[in-house]
């Protein structure tokens, strides 16, 4: 019998509205590279969330999304401010050092940026011999299933202003965040407390697909001419249009997100009644028990998932990923197998 994996929030295809939506549209011929009705569709009903004009670009892809961003930004001397576990710093093959920007991390505990060492960055870079942040890079949900308040993001937004740094949040797994009961963020907070923000279709439902929002203005100039050098403009754009509309249209995104927590909070409470602790406090679709080392091994007979980190000689923290497809039986077997 195959495993069942709690890997990732991205091993099932795509939620069937969407492929219903791509199925009834395949034949409706359109112009290319974005600028069809379908991604205009979209982009008109994002923009009701976010109560503002920015601009919106799709692209395939989280890496690719931080590759364009941090590239189109930065000028070959600024670097961008990102902690320990940031997916930039961690998992994306040095992509932004690939294109010339140094990553300056951070020490985090639960994988959130601080005001505090944002200014420990900025205090160690002093004259032209250096690096010059310029950016900071947070990520909602973290690498490790935190999400940000509106107090926290609030606070790091003001202190980007006043220190004359972008703020570029990552949005891969965005809405898990903005549906965890841990958060009181909308999408129209994004839009007024960021420099620019994505949102991840890939991980919540979309076959493929991420919009990146941009809501400070001389940031989108020529924007289109860096997607376009790095690979990210599609000739079918019309494929990640048709998702994010069918995704806002009647509130799927967020119904999406909402299960993914549901089942992560299912499995969190199950582990805790049975006496395990975690590494983070579990807000979202991805929570982190620590288990011994023998019941990893156990449950890795009939489940995959990953060991995330070591905690002692004798335990490990694992990572349990839920998605909007998670069967809640799948759920009820791995806290009986436990």
């Amino acid at each position: 019998m195959k495993k069942y994996s709690f890997k990732n929030d991205y091993s099932e295809g795509a939620h069937p509205a969407i492929l219903q939506r791509l199925m009834e549209t395949n034949l409706q011929q359109t112009i290319g590279y974005g600028e069809d009705e379908f991604c205009d569709e979209a982009r008109a009903w994002i923009k009701t969330y976010l109560q503002k004009d920015s601009a919106i670009h799709f692209v395939s892809g989280g890496t690719q999304a931080n590759l364009i961003v941090i590239s189109s930004i930065l000028k070959p001397h600024e670097s961008v401010i990102a902690v320990e576990s940031g997916h930039i710093a961690v998992h994306e093959t040095g992509a932004i050092e690939a294109t010339g920007h140094k990553v300056n991390t951070v020490p985090t505990i639960d994988g959130k940026m601080t005001i505090e060492e944002i200014q420990n960055v900025l205090n160690l870079h002093t004259d032209e011999h250096m690096v010059k942040p310029k950016m900071v890079y947070i990520s909602n949900s973290t690498e490790v299933g935190s999400v940000y308040t509106k107090a926290e993001l609030t606070a790091i937004y003001d202190f980007c202003q006043a220190n004359q740094l972008y703020l570029f949040v990552d949005g891969a797994r965005l809405g898990s965040a903005l549906t965890s009961s841990k958060s009181d963020l909308t999408l129209e907070d994004f839009a007024n407390l960021t420099d620019v923000f994505y949102i991840g279709g890939t991980k919540n439902g979309a076959l493929i697909g991420e919009a990146i929002i941009i809501n400070t203005p001389q940031l989108n100039e020529d924007f289109r001419y860096h997607i376009k050098q790095k690979g990210g403009m599609l000739a079918k754009g019309r494929l990640i249009g048709i998702q994010f509309a069918e995704m806002f249209k009647n509130d799927l995104f967020f119904e999406m997100g909402k299960h993914a927590n549901a089942m992560a909070k299912k499995l969190a409470e199950g582990i805790a009644a049975k006496g395990y602790d975690f590494l983070t406090v579990p807000s979202s679709n991805q929570i982190f028990p620590i288990l011994p080392h023998p019941e990893i091994e156990r449950l890795h007979e009939k489940f995959e998932f990953f060991v995330w980190q070591k905690i002692d000689d004798e335990h490990s923290a694992v990572r349990l990923v839920t998605s909007w497809a998670t069967p809640e039986e799948q759920v009820d077997h791995f806290l009986n197998q436990l």
